[in-house]
């Protein structure tokens, strides 16, 4: 494995740890996954990038660990390179952005009266992508075809080229993408995309009211379609 594959596979690791708001804390708290991230913001594949700013942007859904993490030494700075990098994408440098904000405001929440503070973070969540989960909801895709790391790739930069899209979390074992996208994007601009590449077909992942699973081919709109 090269060792461009091997960041990539650790960052996708530590940002589905990430992703479980109960491993949150310890990660922050442990000495070498904090550090570790920074460093991969810094990592010349821009997956690995933006892999890892989703990783930091759940660690910051943690409002115990946003002074910590604004603490940490290149944090900041590693923000604002990516913000500022001609290079960067459009989803990362706004992901960045948000990220840079919430913890710039991390130090300001205990000095400023808890008014104008809420006032501050109503107007912010107004600008940056994602910053309210109010205004976000999540998706789950079945994708047939989804069998190794190239598809994954075709998969990723379909996702990354539709606006709207927040982040996504591949669960390559069952052939699924947990995709977090704004409350305005409908769920089948998801599956146009990943059919675009003609290689694979996307289906959305849904619950009934009992629990069980079903799944709804998109161009299926009506519930009559999965019962």
């Amino acid at each position: 494995m090269s060792a461009e594959l091997d960041a990539l596979t650790v960052v996708n690791q530590l940002r589905d740890l990430a992703a479980d708001p109960l491993n949150r804390r310890a990660i922050v708290e442990d000495q070498g996954c904090l550090p570790g991230l920074i460093l991969f913001l810094d990592h010349p594949n821009p997956q690995v990038v933006y892999s890892a700013l989703l990783a930091v942007r759940y660690l910051a859904e943690c409002r115990a660990n946003r002074e910590k993490m604004k603490g940490e030494l290149g944090m900041m700075l590693s923000l604002q390179n990516v913000m500022q990098k001609s290079t960067s994408p459009g989803e990362t440098k706004l992901l960045a952005s948000e990220i840079y904000e919430i913890l710039q405001l991390a130090g300001k929440e205990e000095a400023e009266q808890a008014e104008a503070a809420a006032a501050s973070c109503q107007k912010k969540a107004q600008f940056f992508l994602g910053s309210s989960n109010k205004r976000a909801k999540t998706v789950v895709l079945h994708i047939d075809g989804l069998d190794d790391s190239s598809r994954r790739s075709l998969c990723e930069d379909a996702l990354l080229k539709i606006r709207g899209v927040i982040s996504f979390t591949f669960q390559m074992a069952v052939k699924r993408c947990v995709v977090r996208i704004r409350s305005d994007l409908k769920a089948e601009a998801l599956g146009t995309a990943i059919n675009s590449t003609k290689v694979m077909t996307a289906q959305q992942v849904v619950r009934t009211e009992n629990g069980a699973e079903r799944i709804l081919a998109f161009s299926e709109d009506s519930e009559e379609a999965w019962r």
